[in-house]
């Protein structure tokens, strides 16, 4: 039975959070049901092979020399597991342990434990999407495109990423040492991490010095932001400011309702995105009404790093001619995850659809193109909110986050 809960994390559970130990994986979105049919439903192809499988576990529950090993739960989820990773859709379809599952499902929760990044497997290499802001992972420099080799010394090449997440996976205070390669940096080096609880405070502005622009930063898509956001548009607009930078950069997404709601606080009409299933047939998104800033002038910032929901909202206001995208091609998440519940508690988190954009762009690894390129330079950082509060016009002009100031000059170009 379908649910009314819909998730988009990340990567469609490519990205894993690594909070709570590192939440179970990322969705790029999610409908709960129950496992389908019985087994006198099967083909007679598949019957013939769940032969094959039943004879295999016999064998194994009664010659393994190692006999206190032969653990039931643990022969059927590898298993289980094992015919998802047979589909070749690396990262994405994941068979989730009860644990794991509980694990996910405290992912839009709004509170975490562990190092607080965002990680995908591509190419066969977990790569750090994003790290969230004031996590241990952000404070101790990691960034989007990261590769992580070993985890307290032990090499992960081969690993599958649920292994590579239990191995980072630890309470609140401990500590775990990855080794990180940063892409043409060329020397590996080893980062020593304290698990924390991460507070997450998903929506963040404040007006940039000099300016009437306001900068509005969206760090996840979790419960409750599109009520958080039409509080900050609230009083951005009372306060006077006459336009908006919308901040998605290492948003690694969130929770389908909760990007439908965000777009809409911007659009008076149209779809938010389409759904496409395996045959070909596409269901439209629409806007929902009630929008609260439809006209105030927006540019909205991305980056690798902007996945998922943030890639949805970004590709609504694009479409739609409504803001200009300014910065670099994102993530690219695209699989519409479903979750089946299976009896013991466990769960199957498989792709059947695909998200497009209202025009029906394909992002799945292609990500959404910016109106406007703008890299960070080597060694820059990224400004928020936080920071800019306390920062004087000469301080923020000075700044290397050239793609904070690029957005700010589209907009006082066009007041």
């Amino acid at each position: 039975m379908k649910t009314a809960i819909r998730i988009i994390t990340i990567i469609s559970l490519a990205l894993v959070i690594m909070v709570a130990g590192i939440a179970g994986g990322v969705l790029l979105d999610r409908t709960v049901l129950t496992a389908l049919g019985s087994p006198s439903s099967a083909t007679a192809a598949a019957e013939d092979q769940l032969h094959v499988v039943r004879q295999a576990w016999q064998i194994i529950e009664q010659r393994y020399v190692d006999q206190s090993a032969v653990q039931p739960e643990q022969l059927a989820h590898g298993a289980i597991a094992g015919m998802v990773d047979a589909l070749g859709d690396t990262g994405h379809s994941r068979f989730l342990s009860p644990d794991m599952l509980k694990e996910q499902h405290t992912l839009t929760q709004g509170e975490f434990q562990g190092i607080g990044a965002e990680v995908q497997m591509k190419d066969d290499h977990v790569v750090i999407v994003a790290p969230i802001d004031g996590s241990p992972a952000q404070k101790a420099g990691l960034h989007p495109g990261d590769l992580i080799l070993a985890v307290d010394s032990q090499d992960i090449a081969g690993l599958s990423l649920n292994e590579v997440v239990r191995r980072i996976l630890g309470p609140a205070g401990t500590d775990v040492t990855l080794t990180i390669l940063t892409p043409n940096d060329g020397q590996p080096r080893d980062v020593t991490l304290t698990r924390a609880r991460i507070p997450l405070h998903n929506v963040s502005w404040a007006g940039l010095p000099g300016s009437n622009i306001a900068h509005l930063r969206i760090t996840a898509f979790s419960k409750g932001v599109t009520d958080d956001l039409k509080e900050a548009l609230t009083d951005i607009q009372q306060q006077g400011y006459t336009g908006v930078v919308l901040d998605l950069r290492n948003n690694p997404g969130g929770l389908l309702d909760e990007a439908i709601g965000v777009a809409s606080q911007f659009l008076s009409s149209g779809n938010v995105l389409q759904e496409q299933d395996a045959q070909g047939a596409v269901q439209d998104v629409p806007v929902r009404s009630g929008g609260i800033a439809t006209d105030l002038p927006i540019v909205v910032l991305v980056n690798q790093g902007t996945a998922s929901a943030s890639e949805i909202v970004a590709g609504a206001l694009q479409d739609a001619g409504r803001a200009q995208v300014l910065g670099e091609t994102t993530f690219g998440t695209g699989t519409v995850l479903n979750e089946y519940n299976l009896s013991d508690g466990s769960a199957l988190l498989l792709a059947t659809e695909q998200w497009l954009t209202p025009k029906g762009r394909v992002i799945w690894h292609q990500g959404i193109e910016p109106d406007v390129i703008v890299s960070l330079p080597d060694g820059a950082t990224s400004l928020y909110p936080g920071v800019e509060a306390e920062m004087t016009p000469e301080e923020l002009q000075s700044s290397t986050d050239t793609q904070l100031l690029n957005a700010l000059k589209l907009l006082t170009e066009t007041e």
